[in-house]
Formats: structure tokens, sequence, C-alpha cells
């Protein structure tokens, strides 16, 4: 599945700690799709990293942060996923192939 409308903007502090963030803002029948992106791409995190979600400052390999807001009839959701160097190299090469750190 191509993400259509999920696409990550990648940024890293100084301690090598990668950020993705994506913002999808769409009317009501498009919520099953971005429903549909954000699991994938949080089931390819899980099944790639098993059992090393949890912050990155404290040991974890990936987390994320979901937002979901609902406004004049737009849904605007937030998804940011942070992780380590490692995690950070295998997203890129599976969602953003042309952008990743």
């Amino acid at each position: 599945m191509t993400l259509s409308y999920l696409d990550f903007d990648y940024s890293e502090d100084t301690q090598g700690i990668g950020v993705f963030d994506a913002m999808a803002a769409t009317a009501p029948e498009q919520a099953a799709a971005v429903d549909a992106e954000i699991a994938l791409v949080l089931d390819w995190a899980s099944a790639s990293f098993p059992d090393r979600r949890g912050p990155v400052g404290d040991g974890g390999e990936w987390d994320y942060d979901l937002q979901d807001m609902q406004e004049d009839g737009w849904r605007t959701v937030t998804l940011s996923i942070s992780g380590t160097p490692e995690f950070c190299a295998a997203f890129s090469l599976r969602f953003t192939p042309e952008s990743g750190p």
C-alpha cells in the first residue's frame, strides 16, 4: 500500500533521535483511508521493531504521538514517530525513500 494521505517530513536532534511528522486534513469521506494508512505505518513499526516501543530517551527504539481533531467538517490527523537511527533508516526505506535520514 502506497501512502496517499500521510506525507512524512524528517528532522533529527543533536543526539541522533529522528522524528517523522505527517499531517492529513480531509473530509469525513477519507477518514477510513487515512486510518488505514496510520494502521499500516504503526503495524509495520510494531512488526519490524517488536517489543521495542517506548520513549527513545528511556531506551525504546521508537514511539509515536497521534492527534485527531474535527473542526468545521474537516478532520485533521497528525502523526509523529520518533526513533533511533536504526529505526529511522528502516522507516525511511519503507515510507519515505526519497527524503529520509
